[in-house]
């Protein structure tokens, strides 16, 4: 407890030390009581450049905070809303692209998936490992071309049917060499004047080659890479390595694989576009990357599902998208070569599945590019009662381990499954499977040889 204290007061206030007081004189000022300011020195011209310099990196700053801030609001709106421009409002993203016009000018309906069947035969094809050429006629059917009076015209003209060319070429293979079922065959020549038109409408039939020799087709630089060397149990993988294989992104996220087949098309599974998932205008391709990105990339303005595609039962689960403007091919961005028909899978043939996708069940997408050797399994095999039983179609094939560990997961759908056979060759694409890398639930991959004319004509039908 604090205790009180008195303090003494003098009885005198006289200052100790008296002086004389001071008189006023007129005429004087008493001189003020604050103190004199210093003298300033000259800035440097240093100092100025400094906060000239700071200040300019403190906008640069709240620009970037700012940009950073418009970007990410832009991309939850984008994947929540479509906005109508014409009537100035927003409707939700799943009424985009539903049959029904939201908004007044219809514009919710002019950029979405479309669907293609196509009931004919397209007319060229490669046939077999040796990639002969054939042209279908109505009446005989599908004709082996002789290499009489063949030119590099006529190369050139064939393999631009067929999609994708660069430096194309051609080399004749003897008959004898041929399977029994082209030997056989109904064969044609080409007319020598007619060497811009159509290779199917350019030849004439015949019963035998006079030069007892046909046609084999190369018609492009794909399929080729250097030395080989999360798909759940694969490993990591280097994108020069599968240069075909790109991240199809909506939104800025990445939702599936697929493969680059020229410079201006992607094949993937139709699968890939349900749901909400059916505006084009909100899809990016991102190729030439082995980490998983969502900058850059190429802007689409046309996808195309199989017509025949069932989610039910996911069969013709394909489609393709093809980019607004083709891509520059280099060491990272490669197409891959579509197969001849009927390629010749030996048993048990080793493949390879590519992707970013899951690296296990529940799990979450690979940063890493990652690669897994899968082995087909024949479909008589996959389509017993043990495995998937009559879930299994024509249009589809298997591949993976009886004892599961390695397999495709979700993230890797769309992507490709490729065969090496003198170049690398897409077979597959990521369908569907039960779980991830189950064991006796191996994953199920599209068909592309079942397909081949679909997505032939296709390519040609929008050029």
């Amino acid at each position: 407890m604090r205790t009180a204290t008195t303090i003494a007061v003098l009885e005198s206030t006289r200052p100790l030390h008296p002086t004389e007081p001071v008189v006023p004189r007129p005429g004087r000022r008493r001189k003020s009581m604050t103190v004199p300011p210093k003298p300033q020195k000259p800035q440097k011209e240093g100092s100025k450049s400094k906060r000239v310099l700071f200040t300019v990196l403190t906008v640069l700053v709240v620009l970037g905070i700012l940009a950073t801030a418009i970007f990410f609001i832009k991309q939850l709106i984008d994947s929540k809303f479509f906005f109508c421009s014409g009537s100035v409002k927003f409707i939700p993203l799943d009424q985009a692209c539903d049959g029904k016009e939201d908004c007044s000018a219809g514009e919710d309906e002019k950029t979405c998936v479309s669907n293609l069947t196509v009931n004919t035969t397209f007319p060229v094809r490669l046939l077999g490992n040796s990639s002969v050429l054939q042209v279908y006629s109505s009446g005989p059917g599908w004709m082996t071309v002789c290499s009489d009076d063949w030119t590099q015209q006529h190369t050139d003209t064939a393999c631009k049917q067929l999609g994708y060319t660069h430096t194309p070429s051609s080399r004749p293979v003897q008959v004898g060499t041929l399977s029994s079922a082209i030997k056989t065959g109904v064969f044609s020549s080409v007319i020598a004047a007619s060497k811009t038109t159509p290779i199917n409408l350019s030849v004439t039939q015949r019963k035998v080659c006079p030069s007892g020799s046909v046609i084999s087709l190369t018609c492009s630089d794909c399929g080729h890479v250097g030395i080989q060397e999360r798909i759940v149990g694969g490993s990591d993988a280097v994108i020069e390595n599968w240069p075909w294989q790109v991240s199809l992104q909506q939104n800025g996220q990445h939702s599936c694989g697929g493969s680059l087949v020229s410079p201006n098309w992607v094949v993937t599974a139709a699968h890939c576009f349900s749901g909400s998932k059916k505006e084009v205008s909100r899809w990016r391709v991102v190729s030439g990357r082995t980490y998983l990105g969502t900058l850059g990339g190429s802007s689409v303005d046309r996808i195309i599902l199989n017509g025949e595609y069932r989610p039910a039962a996911n069969d013709y689960d394909l489609a393709m998208m093809r980019l607004s403007s083709p891509i520059a091919v280099g060491g990272s961005r490669l197409p891959v070569c579509l197969p001849p028909k009927d390629l010749y899978l030996p048993a048990e043939a080793s493949m390879v599945v590519t992707g970013w996708g899951y690296l296990e069940e529940k799990g979450k997408v690979s940063p890493v590019l990652q690669k897994a050797n899968v082995p087909l399994i024949s479909t008589s095999q996959c389509s017993s009662s043990s495995i998937y039983g009559s879930a299994i179609t024509p249009r589809m094939l298997c591949a993976g381990f009886q004892e599961g560990k390695v397999d495709a997961c979700q993230g890797d759908s769309g992507g490709p499954l490729v065969y090496l056979s003198g170049r690398w060759r897409l077979v597959g694409v990521v369908s569907w499977g039960v779980g991830c890398a189950r064991a006796g639930r191996p994953g199920v991959y599209s068909n592309v040889d079942e397909m081949l004319n679909w997505i032939h004509t296709v390519m040609e039908a929008n050029p």
